[in-house]
């Protein structure tokens, strides 16, 4: 689904303003509802889950919307017909978020917990950045024929939405597992307990520290990268996360996932610095590097954490949760660092970006000792 979405994606923005006319503010103002409303969703399809008992169903039910729209982009006979797909394929990406993720944690087993979810960050990654490439890579051989790339983009979608329909099955629901009625009440957020909303205080900071990648491109620019070698930084990034992901789940379940946590924010700080001090290309490479690689150190690790510490009957609420908290802080932590770089200029940007990773640091080392002793913390 990711190869499909990516395929889309890389062209729309471009698609709308030179095709269509539409204007650049436009373009951001439909990406950013977009995008909050994927956030918004994935709360209440995680409590539904939750409540329901089930996640498969509404995991293929955001699966299907995202496919099921995807014709809509090569037909689209105008600028509102496309915002209607963008919203309804961004709705189906919160739709089945929360539940997939809890899904992922019901079925895998506790002593590769830590390695599936790296496998799913590392696939997911993979999607990242395959759909872009192939994306280009039509677009030379269709003398960029964008009508033509959205309807190819149509196939893995659909193959995406027969996986989750026929191949995955449910586990059945533990015998005496406890029914949830009302997943939001005070009551049962207070269940979710302490060491779980510790990983959600942690990753909060964390992603105050990870803003947006747009500035890594920006960073490259300017210090005279061509602009239409830009995307090869977020290529780079990619494949360096995609590679890391999984070997990385892995290690977490041989030893303290704390300890590699702390270790990913430790080259955040450094891919900061890097990306501070650099004045070459070769230079923002390495920084660019060093960021993809913090990003397979820990997001796959914080969705096992989340698996880890919060109740079975309430994975869902847990990860809807989890979703919209860092959501919210990655939209503030790219205005922050949009500010600082019109106020203070780059550098004070990733200076910034150095501080708040030192501040999860420590952090995740008081975190490391409330968890002392729990099997949560430990492989």
């Amino acid at each position: 689904m990711d190869i499909s979405s990516e395929m889309i994606h890389a062209l729309l923005p471009i698609y709308m303003v030179t095709v269509l006319g539409t204007s650049t503010l436009a373009v951001g103002l439909i990406e950013g509802v977009a995008e909050a409303t994927a956030a918004v969703t994935k709360v209440f399809s995680g409590v539904l889950s939750d409540r329901l008992g089930k996640r498969k169903e509404l995991a293929a039910l955001g699966y299907g919307m995202a496919a099921f729209t995807k014709p809509v982009f090569p037909l689209a006979p105008s600028l509102a017909w496309l915002i209607a797909a963008r919203f309804v394929d961004r709705v189906g990406k919160g739709v089945r978020g929360a539940p997939r993720d809890a899904l992922v944690a019901d079925l895998a087993p506790v002593e590769v917990r830590g390695a599936s979810f790296g496998l799913r960050q590392s696939l997911d990654t993979v999607g990242a950045f395959v759909g872009p490439l192939l994306a280009i890579l039509l677009m030379l051989a269709t003398a960029n024929n964008f009508v033509t790339v959205f309807w190819i983009a149509v196939i893995p979608a659909f193959l995406a939405f027969g996986l989750i329909v026929f191949a995955v099955h449910e586990p059945a629901r533990p015998i005496g597992l406890r029914h949830v009625q009302s997943p939001l009440s005070r009551a049962e957020l207070t269940r979710l307990g302490g060491d779980y909303w510790w990983v959600v205080a942690i990753a909060t900071v964390f992603t105050l520290a990870r803003f947006s990648e747009a500035f890594l491109i920006l960073r490259a620019q300017s210090v005279g990268l061509p602009i239409a070698l830009a995307p090869a930084v977020m290529v780079l990034m990619n494949v360096v996360y995609a590679l890391a992901a999984y070997p990385a789940g892995i290690m977490s379940d041989r030893m303290d996932r704390h300890t590699i946590l702390i270790a990913g924010l430790v080259i955040l700080l450094l891919a900061d610095v890097v990306l501070t001090l650099s004045s070459t290309i070769g230079g923002i490479a390495v920084g660019v590097a060093l960021w993809g690689l913090h990003m397979g150190l820990t997001q796959g690790l914080l969705a096992t954490l989340v698996a880890d510490t919060a109740p079975a009957e309430l994975r869902g609420t847990a990860y809807g949760m989890f979703n919209l908290t860092t959501g919210i802080a990655l939209l503030a932590a790219s205005v922050i660092a949009g500010g600082l770089w019109d106020a203070i200029g780059l550098r004070g940007t990733f200076l910034a970006g150095a501080a708040f990773s030192a501040l999860a640091i420590v952090g995740l080392i008081g975190l490391g000792h409330h968890g002392k002793g729990n099997r949560n913390w430990k492989a």
